[in-house]
């Protein structure tokens, strides 16, 4: 009986572990994703959006050579973990009025694998 239960109790840690590993965040997929972005945030100076390089742990609209739009300004978030995955998840649910014309990533995965990237860029 008590071998049957650690059995058991072996096979659900298991499964939870391997889970975890499944559902683990990938930087290299967030790095393909983020070739959307890379349309519009770039380090050229006449890109469309501002530069993401650096971008976790920054203040929004904190780049002095971007016009962000006064949404932007007023939101006054710092781009931490939770903070950019509700901006890529749904931008204008996050900021309303901002300029970004961009419906978010739908998956959380892909959220995840996005920010994991972008924490990546210094």
């Amino acid at each position: 009986m008590i071998m049957t239960s650690l059995r058991i109790a072996a096979a659900a840690a298991a499964l939870v572990i391997s889970g975890a590993a499944a559902s683990a965040v990938d930087a290299e997929h967030g790095k393909t994703l983020y070739t959307a972005c890379a349309a519009c945030h770039s380090e050229k100076p006449d890109a469309l959006g501002p530069s993401l390089k650096g971008v976790f742990g920054r203040q929004s609209a904190s780049l002095d050579d971007f016009r962000y739009s006064n949404a932007m300004k007023r939101a006054k978030l710092t781009w931490d973990e939770a903070n950019l995955r509700e901006y890529i998840a749904d931008p204008q649910a996050k900021v309303k009025g901002n300029r970004m014309p961009f419906a978010g990533f739908s998956q959380a995965t892909d959220v995840d694998d996005v920010v994991a990237y972008l924490k990546t860029l210094k």
